[in-house]
């Protein structure tokens, strides 16, 4: 019965209240005046026969009990707006709406969704490839795999793969005269840079992996530029150079010998690959699906 007269619209003031430590902003929030957000405290308050503020001329502070409920409060109401989704979620509704890399998309999730797609044939599968981070708010999207240090605040965080670099090339640049049998050898190729890794500070560039290995370019030498990884990695493939690799991006073109692997010297990267969605959508059953499917793909690595 208690269950049953849960004043919700009290609770959902006091949440709004104690976040904001303000009943103005707290009625912006809900639409409502603040007249209406002190009435329902007050019901609140009545109800549980607890005082929930401590009112000090225009400051206003939480209680000690407010103070440790609030908390709970605020993962009751997205344990509650996740259960609307669920329920108002159509069960002709399968589309499951992604948003990836262009690099990430082409080169490690299409090649193995077919095996998602067969396991769940209900499910029809979106992907935007975008560099752009989404705003789960302003969009349709329902999950994102992000490559960062996962830090991606109000939303649900899983880290799916780490990642590290290390020199790849076309099988012909191997063989000859002029193949590339050590460091040194590098002096004389057409180095690939992938200027998309500008923006990760942790990512290797040619200048450090160069560093590393103690080996330092000629001031004539040759270099060629790509703004995407999938572009440095088909021109490493065409024979035009050596490009340094993100390892999972390049295992099937690694595998299917459409790129070598040079040297065993290889540089970790402290960015990996994220599963990021809202908290209120990582339980409907589609999404939950493909991370639990996405789980699986990455223990193949």
């Amino acid at each position: 019965m208690k269950r049953a007269l849960l004043p919700l619209n009290a609770l959902r003031a006091f949440d709004a209240a104690a976040r904001h430590l303000s009943f103005k902003k707290a009625a912006e929030e809900i639409s409502v005046t603040p007249a209406a957000i002190s009435q329902q405290i007050r019901t609140l308050e009545e109800y549980l026969d607890v005082q929930l503020f401590m009112r000090d001329k225009q400051t206003l502070r939480l209680t000690k009990q407010a103070e440790l409920a609030l908390p709970i409060l605020e993962k009751a109401f997205e344990n509650f707006e996740q259960t609307v989704d669920i329920l108002q979620e159509s069960e002709k509704d399968n589309d499951l709406r992604l948003s990836l890399s262009p690099s990430f998309a082409s080169k490690w999730l299409i090649p193995r969704l077919g095996r998602f797609t067969d396991q769940n044939e209900e499910i029809s599968v979106r992907v935007s490839a975008s560099m752009d981070l989404i705003n789960f708010k302003n969009t349709d999207f329902d999950l994102s795999i992000r490559y960062g240090r996962g830090n991606y605040p109000g939303l649900y965080v899983e880290e799916l793969m780490k990642e590290e670099i290390f020199p790849v090339c076309s099988p012909d640049l191997l063989s000859g005269e002029n193949s590339i049998k050590t460091f040194e050898d590098l002096r004389n190729i057409t180095l690939i840079h992938d200027d998309s890794s500008l923006e990760d500070e942790s990512c290797p560039k040619w200048a450090m992996w160069l560093k590393a290995v103690g080996v330092e370019l000629p001031s004539n030498s040759k270099r060629q530029h790509y703004n995407t990884t999938q572009l440095t990695l088909e021109a490493a493939q065409a024979g035009r150079g050596v490009a340094l690799a993100k390892g999972t991006i390049a295992k099937d073109d690694l595998e299917n010998g459409r790129l070598i692997r040079l040297f065993s010297r290889a540089l970790p990267v402290d960015f990996a690959y994220y599963i990021v969605c809202p908290e209120n959508r990582k339980e409907i059953p589609k999404v939950k699906a493909f991370i639990n499917w996405l789980r699986e793909e990455a223990k193949r690595i």
